[in-house]
């Protein structure tokens, strides 16, 4: 009982990192998806029945605190296909392998460009931005700075387990 309160205040703590602190290192309007690092590796770690469930709160979570933009769920939908798509990845003898080396950022890169191609190709429907411009002004910075981000949680795994 204790693993799953565990992951509940972590996830509550990353939500709340990610709507508070990280808007200050935002480059421009670009800013890293905490969340989305926590749902990969709730993939990688869990499968993808926690994974998307997570997502699915989280992101509703996301919604209701930072989404001043009128698109209730949206978040919910993205983060949730992103739990699902992370927990491909899913293997129980693997898990601390997986994370502690390239292929966690790897990961990342992949389900944070499926997620901000979804979020992008549904939010832009009926504006005269094209989804394309979209995603090389925003969706694909975003990828870049959430995988750098990533480096730091896979050089922490990767000591630990290695050690």
């Amino acid at each position: 009982m204790a693993r799953p309160f565990l992951l509940l205040v972590i996830s509550l703590a990353v939500l709340l990192v990610q709507t508070t602190a990280i808007p200050f290192v935002a480059v421009g309007t670009i800013v890293p998806d905490l969340v989305l690092i926590w749902i990969v590796y709730l993939g990688i770690a869990r499968g993808p029945v926690t994974a998307s469930t997570a997502g699915f709160f989280l992101g509703l979570a996301l919604d209701i605190l930072a989404g001043e933009d009128g698109m209730l769920g949206l978040s919910s939908l993205t983060k949730a296909v992103a739990g699902f798509l992370a927990g491909y990845t899913f293997n129980k003898n693997k898990t601390a392998q997986t994370l502690s080396s390239a292929q966690f950022p790897v990961i990342v890169a992949v389900v944070s460009l499926v997620h901000n191609l979804l979020y992008f190709i549904i939010f832009l429907q009926g504006t005269d931005i094209t989804w394309n411009d979209a995603i090389v002004r925003h969706g694909i910075p975003a990828t870049v700075y959430t995988v750098l981000v990533a480096l730091l949680p896979m050089f922490i795994l990767a000591r630990r387990y290695r050690s």
